[in-house]
């Protein structure tokens, strides 16, 4: 969601692609469990993980000043 008047880029009629043949390209199929959501874990390491923190809580207190 964007704060600004500016319109989207108009596009062609040639461009659009219907729903149903995205899913069938892409090979997407509905979940069956909400546990398929849940992944084993996101960061590779746990200096990968450390990293991510470290990002996180700078960009917060960021924010904050």
């Amino acid at each position: 969601m964007t704060s600004t008047s500016e319109q989207p880029e108009f596009r062609t009629v040639d461009d659009f692609v219907p729903t149903d043949e995205l899913v069938r390209r892409q090979g997407v199929r509905p979940i069956s469990s909400v546990n398929e959501l849940a992944l084993d874990d996101p960061f590779e390491s746990d200096d990968e993980y450390a990293e991510f923190l470290t990002d996180l809580y700078a960009s917060r207190r960021s924010a904050v000043s």
